[in-house]
Protein backbone atom coordinates (compact mmCIF):
# COMPACT_ATOMS: atom_id res chain seq x y z
CA UNK A 1 0.00 0.00 0.00
CA UNK A 2 1.36 3.12 -0.99
CA UNK A 3 2.33 5.93 1.61
CA UNK A 4 0.61 9.01 1.61
CA UNK A 5 2.71 12.58 2.26
CA UNK A 6 0.62 15.68 3.80
CA UNK A 7 3.15 18.05 3.23
CA UNK A 8 6.95 18.05 2.15
CA UNK A 9 9.79 20.73 4.11
CA UNK A 10 13.06 20.96 3.26
CA UNK A 11 15.21 19.18 5.65
CA UNK A 12 18.06 21.47 7.65
CA UNK A 13 21.22 20.15 9.41
CA UNK A 14 23.81 21.44 11.10
CA UNK A 15 26.87 20.18 11.91
CA UNK A 16 27.83 19.90 15.75
CA UNK A 17 30.47 17.73 16.70
CA UNK A 18 31.28 18.00 20.37
CA UNK A 19 32.83 14.55 20.76
CA UNK A 20 29.78 13.45 22.32
CA UNK A 21 26.16 12.40 20.59
CA UNK A 22 24.30 13.54 23.85
CA UNK A 23 25.80 16.80 23.13
CA UNK A 24 25.69 16.56 19.98
CA UNK A 25 21.73 16.40 19.21
CA UNK A 26 21.34 18.80 22.66
CA UNK A 27 23.68 21.58 20.94
CA UNK A 28 21.56 20.94 17.68
CA UNK A 29 18.24 20.96 19.41
CA UNK A 30 19.15 24.39 20.90
CA UNK A 31 20.29 25.99 17.62
CA UNK A 32 17.36 24.85 15.43
CA UNK A 33 14.54 25.73 17.65
CA UNK A 34 16.55 28.74 19.14
CA UNK A 35 16.55 29.91 15.85
CA UNK A 36 12.88 29.25 14.76
CA UNK A 37 12.05 31.40 18.36
CA UNK A 38 14.17 34.27 17.37
CA UNK A 39 12.54 34.32 13.68
CA UNK A 40 8.86 34.29 15.21
CA UNK A 41 10.03 37.59 17.81
CA UNK A 42 11.43 38.85 14.68
CA UNK A 43 8.50 38.98 12.93
CA UNK A 44 6.01 39.86 15.52
CA UNK A 45 8.21 42.34 16.79
CA UNK A 46 8.49 43.95 12.85
CA UNK A 47 4.61 44.06 12.52
CA UNK A 48 3.76 45.77 16.30
CA UNK A 49 6.96 48.11 14.50
CA UNK A 50 5.17 48.75 11.05
CA UNK A 51 1.90 49.31 12.73
CA UNK A 52 3.41 52.07 14.64
CA UNK A 53 4.42 53.38 11.69
CA UNK A 54 8.35 54.46 13.42
CA UNK A 55 10.79 52.48 15.20
CA UNK A 56 13.20 54.25 17.88
CA UNK A 57 16.19 53.03 19.13
CA UNK A 58 14.15 52.16 22.67
CA UNK A 59 12.11 49.88 20.53
CA UNK A 60 15.19 48.22 18.86
CA UNK A 61 16.86 47.39 21.81
CA UNK A 62 13.44 45.81 23.49
CA UNK A 63 12.92 44.14 20.48
CA UNK A 64 16.61 42.39 19.91
CA UNK A 65 15.99 41.86 24.21
CA UNK A 66 12.97 39.76 23.30
CA UNK A 67 14.25 37.73 20.07
CA UNK A 68 17.80 36.79 22.84
CA UNK A 69 15.27 35.90 25.18
CA UNK A 70 12.60 33.84 22.87
CA UNK A 71 15.56 32.28 21.52
CA UNK A 72 17.56 30.96 24.51
CA UNK A 73 14.27 29.70 26.28
CA UNK A 74 12.95 27.79 23.85
CA UNK A 75 16.31 26.57 22.69
CA UNK A 76 16.92 25.19 26.05
CA UNK A 77 13.70 23.40 26.45
CA UNK A 78 14.32 22.03 23.10
CA UNK A 79 18.26 21.51 23.95
CA UNK A 80 16.49 19.42 27.34
CA UNK A 81 13.83 17.16 25.68
CA UNK A 82 16.30 16.54 22.99
CA UNK A 83 18.63 15.64 25.55
CA UNK A 84 16.23 13.62 27.73
CA UNK A 85 15.15 11.40 24.83
CA UNK A 86 18.22 10.11 23.81
CA UNK A 87 19.15 9.75 27.62
CA UNK A 88 15.97 7.54 27.77
CA UNK A 89 16.96 5.93 24.23
CA UNK A 90 20.03 4.85 25.86
CA UNK A 91 18.99 3.29 29.16
CA UNK A 92 16.59 1.55 27.51
CA UNK A 93 18.37 -0.02 24.56
CA UNK A 94 15.52 0.84 22.60
CA UNK A 95 14.24 2.96 19.93
CA UNK A 96 10.79 3.72 19.95
CA UNK A 97 8.10 6.87 20.77
CA UNK A 98 8.08 5.67 24.91
CA UNK A 99 11.63 7.69 24.04
CA UNK A 100 9.49 10.59 23.25
CA UNK A 101 6.78 9.78 25.97
CA UNK A 102 9.50 9.81 28.82
CA UNK A 103 11.46 12.38 27.47
CA UNK A 104 8.46 14.71 26.69
CA UNK A 105 6.97 14.07 30.51
CA UNK A 106 10.87 14.87 32.25
CA UNK A 107 11.12 17.92 30.17
CA UNK A 108 7.65 19.24 31.16
CA UNK A 109 8.40 18.83 34.63
CA UNK A 110 11.94 20.22 34.70
CA UNK A 111 11.27 23.29 32.98
CA UNK A 112 7.70 23.42 35.34
CA UNK A 113 10.00 22.73 38.57
CA UNK A 114 12.71 25.26 37.33
CA UNK A 115 9.94 27.95 37.10
CA UNK A 116 9.16 27.38 40.67
CA UNK A 117 5.83 25.85 39.94
CA UNK A 118 3.09 24.02 42.08
CA UNK A 119 3.47 20.57 42.11
CA UNK A 120 0.35 20.04 40.79
CA UNK A 121 1.60 22.27 37.54
CA UNK A 122 4.36 20.61 37.10
CA UNK A 123 2.16 17.47 37.07
CA UNK A 124 0.03 18.65 34.48
CA UNK A 125 2.92 20.39 32.34
CA UNK A 126 4.30 16.55 32.74
CA UNK A 127 1.63 15.81 31.10
CA UNK A 128 1.57 17.86 28.88
CA UNK A 129 4.93 17.73 27.37
CA UNK A 130 4.16 13.78 26.80
CA UNK A 131 1.21 14.23 25.11
CA UNK A 132 2.50 16.63 22.78
CA UNK A 133 6.19 14.90 22.55
CA UNK A 134 4.32 11.60 21.48
CA UNK A 135 1.87 13.06 18.83
CA UNK A 136 5.04 14.70 17.11
CA UNK A 137 7.12 11.56 17.24
CA UNK A 138 3.85 9.35 15.83
CA UNK A 139 2.75 12.36 13.07
CA UNK A 140 6.72 12.50 12.27
CA UNK A 141 6.29 9.11 11.42
CA UNK A 142 3.66 9.38 9.11
CA UNK A 143 4.71 12.09 6.81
Amino acid sequence: MGRTVFSTSPRVDVIVDLGNPFLNLTVDGFLKIGSVAVAKAAAEEAYFIAKRGSVSRHDFEKSLKKMCREGAYWGTVAGLYVGMEYGVERVRGVRDWKNAMIGGALTGAIVSAASNQSKDKIVLNAITGSAVATAAEFINHFT
